[in-house]
């Protein structure tokens, strides 16, 4: 089927969905946002050195910290415990009980990478102030393992590598040019890096640390993205995706010692990256497959799928193989309820170790998303995710919000999020778009905003407005919008460029001022600078149309009720930006809510700070877009912590 064919059908799809909808209707039993964060989150999935547990990251004591569960199955081990800061697994030691992992202070983005013994004494690896560091991997002896820093240079990630026994530290790869460190050779003698110039061009570099010469190795005509995957076992290649002659991102070879290229995997959705067991018998691939992530496991030396007896129905995610083939790991969804960790032999059938939905919610009562298209102001067809409660009606119709998400260049993806499935089981549409310039629907889609920002994106944001008045079960008089981050910043756009669209604009860290937020980017974004730049605009050069777009500028149009969530130690979206709009909009008279956590950064990741940000936006949106979006006109509230 052709592309245009395909997006005609997307939008029968969206009628068919919206008939379902309404037949479909019945009662669900509502649950309080608090009730949402009793479920569990985990990720990752480090096998320890015996094959008998698996490491991750959970949220379950409120903070994420570092658990370990018996490959056999039963209750985890919790082997940190903070109660202030996240802390992220990073990985088990080959040989050992030893683990990595790594946190920052209050989400501020400066982490560092500790070990911590298996009697609980812990060794911070990257001391230091005012830096960002990580775990980059093992070497193929597993005799020292690499570490990416940039205590030397705040604008750049040199790559150390430390000593297993001992972490004896040396400089593996002094990174005096701003590269990207990418993967490193089985040999140690290579290091893949990336030179980005626009958001959607890029170029792979092979730096060989036996002749000192760095090399180009994907140069090209006009934009084309690049990004290295993984050497092969042997180190003779390196895997790399790469969009040239495409729409999407192929998975590529690249020949060490020809320089020959050859295409591995090209299908008709995009490769988002790939790479090799420890034993090099197996090629893991991600895809992004109409905002759904998957994950498939290849034979590495036929390039056939290898098909595991036993595999949950939905999304498979995550996925790892422990360092002698013998287990796998992974997580599954259907996009309503938290991802829930399996394991089991490679050859057998796999068990679910975890059950992450809360006891207290009927996995029935929760609602996955439809993934259709629209047509836009312009005629462009526009994907998106559509949430419909599963007591609509048309008899009733509901309130309705669009969702924007982060970037630029973001997508909207199919996986369990605790505020939707919240608002969706309180009785609000919702609409997850992928409005122009998102990621992840061909290059061409995703360059269409490019230096457009707050103007053709927004256009599909408003255009969405009759998408959803035409399902039959939403009231157009109440459409509400909500995002965070890149998300927030088109909420304030929403409302001080298109001020009569939306009856309420919920936004969470989103920038309003993009003169000041560009030129205050976090030093260790040093290498993306001029891509952003070429995608947004450069500040210098550009400071008309970037006046242009800010909210900032534009506050006085702001005359529909504003909730704002922020975090005091955001680096990104720094906190003034969200201060100044909102005493902007206090001015205008219209109500007003906001939410400072001192203890969050770019995103929350507490669970107490959650339920209560999260409690407050439904209680915002009750008020003020179930009511009718006028209630309480003029009233200034404000929720500080």
């Amino acid at each position: 089927m052709s592309r245009s064919s395909f997006l005609h059908a997307g939008g029968a799809v969206l009628l068919v969905l919206s008939a379902c909808a309404i037949d479909q209707s019945r009662e669900v039993r509502q649950y309080s946002v608090e009730q949402f964060y009793e479920n569990d989150q985990y990720f990752g999935g480090s096998f320890s050195h015996d094959n008998t547990r698996i490491l991750v990251s959970s949220n379950r004591s409120g903070v994420f910290n570092v658990w370990a569960f018996a490959v056999a199955g039963g209750e985890p081990e919790q082997l940190t415990a903070s109660t202030t800061d996240a802390i992220f697994a990073a990985s088990f030691f080959p040989e050992d009980g030893r683990f990595l992992y790594a946190s920052d202070q209050g989400g501020n983005e400066l982490s560092h990478l500790y070990v911590q013994d298996p009697d609980g004494t812990v060794t911070d690896l990257t001391p230091g102030e005012n830096l960002n560091a990580s775990f980059a991997g093992w070497a193929d002896d597993e005799a020292s393992f690499f570490v990416q820093s940039n205590a030397r240079n705040p604008q750049a990630f040199d790559v150390y590598e430390l000593a297993t026994d001992g972490y004896a530290r040396t400089m593996f790869y002094r990174n005096d040019e701003g590269f990207l460190p990418g993967p490193i050779s089985p040999d140690r003698r290579y290091i893949a890096l990336v030179r980005p110039y626009t958001t959607s061009d890029a170029d792979i570099f092979l730096h060989d640390r036996v002749d000192g010469t760095t090399v180009n190795i994907t140069e090209h005509d006009g934009q084309v993205s690049n990004s290295p995957a993984d050497f092969t076992p042997d180190g003779s290649a390196l895997l790399f995706t790469n969009d040239q002659g495409g729409e999407y991102s192929a998975l590529k070879h690249y020949d060490v010692a020809t320089g020959e290229v050859t295409t591995l995997l090209a299908p008709d959705h995009e490769v988002l990256g790939a790479g090799y067991s420890r034993s090099g018998s197996y090629l893991v691939v991600a895809t992004n497959e109409e905002a759904r992530l998957q994950v498939r496991v290849y034979d590495a030396a036929t390039l056939r799928e290898v098909r595991l007896d036993g595999m949950p129905d939905g999304l498979i995610q995550g996925f790892s193989i422990s360092p002698d083939d013998a287990y796998i790991a992974f997580y599954n969804t259907d996009g309503s309820t938290p991802s829930d960790l399996w394991t089991g032999p490679m050859d057998g059938t796999p068990t679910r170790l975890t059950d992450a939905l809360s006891p207290a919610i009927a996995r029935e009562d929760l609602v996955t998303p439809e993934h259709v298209w629209f047509d836009s102001y312009d005629g462009t067809s526009i994907p998106g995710l559509l949430y419909t409660p599963h007591h609509v009606t048309r008899v009733e119709p509901a309130p309705a919000l669009v969702i924007v998400h982060g970037g630029p260049g973001g997508q909207a993806m199919v996986g369990y999020s605790p505020l939707k499935q919240a608002l969706v089981n309180h009785g609000y549409v919702l609409f997850d778009i992928n409005n122009r310039g998102s990621s992840g629907y061909g290059k061409t889609f995703y360059r269409m905003d490019d230096q457009r920002h707050g103007e053709a994106d927004l256009g599909d944001v408003v255009a969405s407005k009759q998408m959803l008045g035409a399902l039959g079960y939403v009231d157009a008089t109440r459409i509400g919008i909500i995002g965070g981050s890149y998300g927030g910043y088109m909420v304030l756009a929403a409302l001080t460029l298109a001020p009569d669209e939306f009856a309420v604009g919920v936004d969470l860290f989103g920038i309003s001022n993009w003169l000041r937020t560009l030129t205050s980017i976090p030093p260790w974004w040093e290498a993306f600078r001029e891509a952003l730049y070429q995608e947004m605009g450069d500040p210098a050069s550009d400071s008309v149309r970037l006046h242009r777009i800010s909210p900032l500028f534009n506050a006085d149009s702001i005359r529909v009720p504003l909730m704002v969530l922020q975090g005091a130690n955001d680096p990104r979206v720094l906190q003034v930006e969200s201060d100044e709009i909102v005493e902007a909009a206090r001015a205008n008279g219209v109500p007003v809510e906001y939410i400072v956590f001192p203890d969050e950064g770019h995103g929350f990741v507490r669970k107490e700070n959650e339920i209560h940000g999260y409690t407050a936006i439904l209680e915002f949106l009750d008020t003020h877009l179930r009511g009718g979006g006028t209630e309480g006109a003029g009233r200034t509230e404000q929720s500080e912590e």
